[in-house]
Order: structure tokens, then sequence, then C-alpha cells
């Protein structure tokens, strides 16, 4: 049975840098028989969550009606779960915090629904450092989230590409997006 791959670019860009490197790790799953959907946040109706808790004290998910309500189910029946992002501001995108904020309700008394899920991380920044890009804020933020969670991060692909296109002229980055969604299709 093939696995089923969820990839969330959140790049306000739809062909960026980010966009481009959750492409190939699309190709790489596709392409070891994965059945994949991807989803751009931007363009998405995605509210802030409002705190109400109805979502725990009811059990029966968010109340916002939004484009969360495409999501949640497909983020529950997903194999795995890939986030694209840029770095902006010394951590990841607005859009893919707003969507994150929203998995609170994803969690109940049996736990979050994400547990045991195969996670992968894109990130593109424009310095070179990931330190004084803020990309390590990313990085150490998904570590805190999916260990909280109980899901696996299988792997991060993340380097340098300031300007739109930046990402094509680097072949090696490209190839380990792309041999990431081989090994969260395996």
């Amino acid at each position: 049975m093939s696995k089923h791959i969820l990839i969330l670019k959140s790049s306000p860009r739809k062909k960026g840098n980010s966009a481009t490197l959750a492409d190939r790790v699309a190709a790489g799953a596709g392409d070891t028989g994965a059945t994949v959907e991807s989803f751009d946040l931007h363009s998405m109706d995605i509210r802030p969550c409002d705190a109400c808790d109805f979502c725990q004290e009811a059990g029966q998910g968010c109340v916002i009606e939004d484009d969360m309500q495409i999501l949640s189910p497909k983020l529950r029946a997903a194999d795995a779960i890939v986030i694209a992002s840029p770095v902006y501001w010394f951590t990841f995108s607005a859009q893919i915090k707003l969507c994150i904020d929203r998995w609170y309700a994803l969690e109940g008394s049996r736990g979050n629904a994400l547990a045991g899920k195969q996670i992968g991380i894109v990130l593109t920044y424009g310095d070179a450092d990931p330190y004084a890009s803020g990309a390590i804020n990313a990085i150490r933020t998904f570590q805190d989230m999916f260990r909280y969670i109980g899901a696996t991060i299988v792997g991060f692909v993340y380097g340098t590409a300031l300007n739109t296109g930046d990402i094509q002229k680097q072949s090696g980055l490209l190839e380990r997006a792309y041999q990431l969604g081989q090994k969260l299709a395996s």
C-alpha cells in the first residue's frame, strides 16, 4: 500500500525557493510510489486560533469555519507531512505558524492525531549561516514540537537561497530534497 504524503508550502511565492524544494520532495515521493498532495497555505483562508477551547472541551475539532476544515482531515489521514517554509524574521513563515497553531484541535484525550507520523522539513533563508539567518530557531522549534506530539522528523533539507530561483543553482540541495521524498515514501 502506498504512503500518503501531505506537503504544506508556506511561502507567499508560489515558485519560491522553499516551494521548489518542496516540489522536489514531492517528485521523490511520487517516483517511489507515494500519493502526494500539496497545499499552498498562502492562498488558503486559515485564521488564527481563538483559544476558545471548544476543540478540547467538546472533542469535535475546531469551530472556526475556514480552510483548516479541509486540512485537518488530511493531516489526520497522512502517513507523512512535509513543511516547507522560507525563514522570515528569524523563524518559519506566518503562514505555517497559523496552520500549526490550529493543530491544537488535533490534540485530544488519546494524544495528538499527528503522533507516529513521519515529518520532513524544508527551509530556505537569505543568510549563508543557519544561526545568523534564524533557521536554527525554526529547526529547534520543529524538533521540540514534534517531540511533544510524538511524530518523527525523518529529515531536514535547508539552505541559502535569497532571490527567487537561487535554489535552482544548487543541485546538491535539490537532490537532498528528492531523496527526502524517497525516504518518506519508503
